[in-house]
């Protein structure tokens, strides 16, 4: 595996509290962290129908048009009884056109969840895939997954996006009842990013 040797990695995201959580992660290793938008980069069309394949566009995107090793990250969640959905499309099922209505995604998840018949538990998981890519074209990625089970109703008003009916396994709060930083060190990027971290810097 290659490791992160510089000194500035970029990260292709305009998400600042994304941004925020990444420099606080590789303040130890003496890297300083500069975000999409600083560098004036558009985001790129998400094309693939896979994390990993979305993840590598916008890492390759970044690192191309600025020189610089350029991480990215595409998640969401897959619920089996609907075959992974909303699974690439996660963001989209929130979509109204006017901005995201996440309620709306999470009703519709639980509305195609009692049509399909399936049993509960309906097990479901968050993903997260990592890429790190440099300018040569190389990468390197780095998948996190956690697994759980759809809840409802809607339970919390912490965190973001779907978390009020995800319940991780092992747990009896949603993530929409946990507290920030808890639920940050057991999530699907936590697992992503210490794989990121020793792959890059152990």
């Amino acid at each position: 595996m290659r490791k992160f040797t510089g000194d500035t990695l970029l990260v292709a995201t305009h998400n600042t509290g994304k941004l925020e959580e990444i420099a606080a992660l590789l303040e130890p290793y003496g890297v300083s962290v500069v975000g999409a938008a600083e560098k004036g980069l558009a985001e790129p069309e998400e094309t693939e129908t896979s994390f990993v394949g979305n993840a590598r566009i916008k890492a390759h995107a970044a690192a191309r048009a600025t020189g610089l090793p350029a991480l990215s990250d595409d998640s969401g969640l897959e619920i089996d009884a609907l075959g992974g959905a909303p699974g690439v499309y996660t963001a989209d099922w929130a979509e109204t056109g006017e901005g995201r209505d996440f309620v709306m995604a999470m009703t519709r998840a639980h509305e195609e969840l009692v049509a399909s018949g399936a049993a509960q538990p309906w097990r479901a998981r968050f993903c997260c895939t990592l890429v790190l890519a440099w300018p040569d074209g190389h990468d390197e990625v780095f998948p996190g997954t956690i697994d759980g089970q759809i809840t409802w109703p809607m339970r919390g008003d912490q965190g973001h996006g779907y978390d009020p009916i995800f319940r991780p396994d092992g747990y009896e709060e949603t993530f929409g009842e946990m507290d920030r930083w808890e639920k940050n060190k057991i999530s699907h990027r936590a697992d992503a990013f210490a794989k990121f971290v020793t792959g890059c810097f152990g």
